[in-house]
């Protein structure tokens, strides 16, 4: 290679990062080398390297939007149960996943008991935006509110809801658990009048509409709060079983078997020559009898009673 030849190479580099197409620069003379062997036109070697280019930049975008999302990992569409899933939810989880309704700044509301799986669906919808380009953001509701009121003290309410406004949607987990004071309850509010028929929200909630008053306090708040939520969304109820609730009575069947020994377990024979010292010689009879029976029923009262809790969640 002449030293003219190295010199354009290593200009060409320059003007590649200078354009802000690292991957271009990187694939040039891999590319450079195949379209030589294979016989491309130019356009076509150009081509080839652009699309290497954009492929790179999407997977970064991708991998940055998921960063900042606070989306939690294991809550995936991948790690749903989707047997569980009442028939609603699980019909419209395909069409949620594709985000149609982002583009028309629709809402979705997750509606059900704790333990059913609210929080899931929703992250799992949430992951597959993400990857599908969207910009999503997750986070409890009680920390959003604390985030804008901490805004509005500082005089920069209008900066935070700006940042917010450049996620196409944010999902709030947990709405209903999160007793608001008054001015907590108008940031609230503000946020999801500034998002109405704009920017899409998915929210998660305990709490039917007949009790939002416990989150927004005045009737008339709560009213419209509803109305703009309600008016482009879809509603899905989470009905069913705790999925925690099971899992927990699912380890304790575990557990109750491990402890139980098995009927082929092999015995040992102890010589006759050895005398078990003083402390480890056995009780009489009467005495042995009875202490078993005793742990037996303590045992058995003590399994019933997980049981029972189990039975309560």
């Amino acid at each position: 290679m002449s030293a003219a030849t190295a010199r354009g190479e290593d200009s060409l580099a320059v003007l590649l990062r200078a354009l802000k197409l690292p991957t271009v620069a990187r694939h040039a003379d891999e590319v450079a080398a195949k379209a030589e062997r294979e016989g491309w036109s130019f356009l076509q070697y150009v081509r080839h390297l652009m699309a290497i280019e954009v492929e790179e930049r999407r997977r970064g975008r991708i991998a940055r939007n998921l960063r900042v999302s606070g989306l939690p990992k294991e809550k995936t569409l991948g790690t749903l149960d989707r047997k569980r899933l009442p028939a609603k939810a699980a019909k419209m989880l395909p069409t949620l996943c594709e985000g149609g309704f982002l583009e028309r700044g629709d809402n979705v509301l997750l509606f059900g008991l704790p333990g059913r799986g609210k929080t899931h669906v929703a992250c799992a919808v949430g992951h597959e935006l993400v990857r599908r380009g969207y910009r999503v953001l997750f986070t409890p509701t009680y920390a959003l509110v604390q985030r804008l009121l901490a805004a509005k003290r500082e005089l920069g309410l209008e900066k935070q809801l700006r940042i917010l406004d450049g996620f196409d949607a944010v999902i709030l987990d947990d709405i209903g658990y999160v007793q608001q004071s008054r001015d907590e309850m108008e940031v609230l509010f503000t946020f999801l009048a500034e998002r109405y028929e704009r920017r899409s929200v998915l929210i998660t909630s305990n709490l039917v509409f007949s009790e939002w008053d416990r989150i927004f306090k005045d009737p008339m708040t709560t009213a419209a709060a509803i109305d703009r939520i309600v008016h482009h969304a879809v509603i899905l109820e989470m009905t069913g079983s705790s999925v925690r609730a099971d899992a927990a009575e699912s380890a304790l069947k575990e557990t109750k078997n491990v402890q139980t020994p098995s009927a082929s377990a092999p015995t040992h024979k102890v010589s006759k020559n050895l005398k078990p010292a003083r402390s480890e010689r056995p009780r009489s009879k009467h005495k042995a009898v009875k202490a078993t029976t005793k742990k037996k029923t303590k045992t058995k009262t003590k399994i019933m009673s997980n049981e029972e809790q189990l039975g309560a969640m």
